[in-house]
């Protein structure tokens, strides 16, 4: 991947309390016929602390018990190219590139342009490396047109960029999460074309390596 200048668009930092001996967590789950509140995998990780109270009796917390610090379990860190083409976002748990479509795709159509292919396969380089076995792809559009349009032109678009992953990716048994999401889940303002080239976008999501 060519080395070009980037701008950090975000850096954001969660925390999530734990309180004594008891941890409380649920993973949600969503059949593929059920639309999910937000995209599988990208729930935050953690929750903005709140003040709490040591002293509350709703805590049920065990005699001579104590809440524990405050602890900072995940961070997301995101860089966006000058031009806003690609971003990336990572968390001690995973990357996710998002790549906007007009740098992959001319207007409403799911045929690679050009360039294409190259920074796909960068990308699958980078899977390599982390060793992921998972990978999410998720194709998203703007408001423009029927929602059932762009539908289907996300998951079109979502399923080229992952065939272009698989010639590159190398890991046997990768497993695919191939997603098309229309209109749904905008990162910008749709009222303005500048927002709406941002919400076109296929993002590419795996988990980070655990190995040393």
């Amino acid at each position: 991947m060519t080395t070009r200048h980037r701008a950090a668009a975000a850096t954001a930092v969660s925390a999530l309390i734990i309180a004594g001996a008891h941890l409380l967590g649920a993973t949600a789950a969503h059949a593929d016929d059920v639309k999910p509140s937000a995209p599988p995998g990208t729930e935050p990780s953690a929750a903005a602390p709140v003040p709490i109270d040591s002293a509350s009796p709703g805590l049920k917390i065990p005699q001579g018990g104590t809440l524990a610090p405050a602890k900072v379990l995940d961070i997301a860190e995101v860089v966006e190219d000058l031009g806003g083409e690609q971003r990336r976002q990572e968390t001690n748990q995973t990357v996710m590139m998002a790549l906007q479509s007009e740098v992959l795709f001319p207007e409403n159509s799911a045929v690679f342009n050009a360039q294409a292919a190259a920074r796909i396969q960068a990308i699958a380089n980078e899977i390599n490396t982390q060793k992921a076995t998972r990978v999410r792809v998720f194709g998203f559009t703007d408001d423009q047109g029927t929602y059932e349009h762009g539908q289907e032109l996300s998951k079109q678009r979502a399923d080229a960029v992952q065939a272009e992953l698989a010639k590159t990716v190398t890991a046997p048994g990768v497993t695919y999460d191939v997603r098309g999401y229309s209109e749904d889940y905008p990162i910008a303002d749709n009222s303005t074309e500048e927002g709406r080239k941002k919400n076109r976008r296929v993002e590419i999501t795996f988990p980070r390596s655990t190995g040393g």
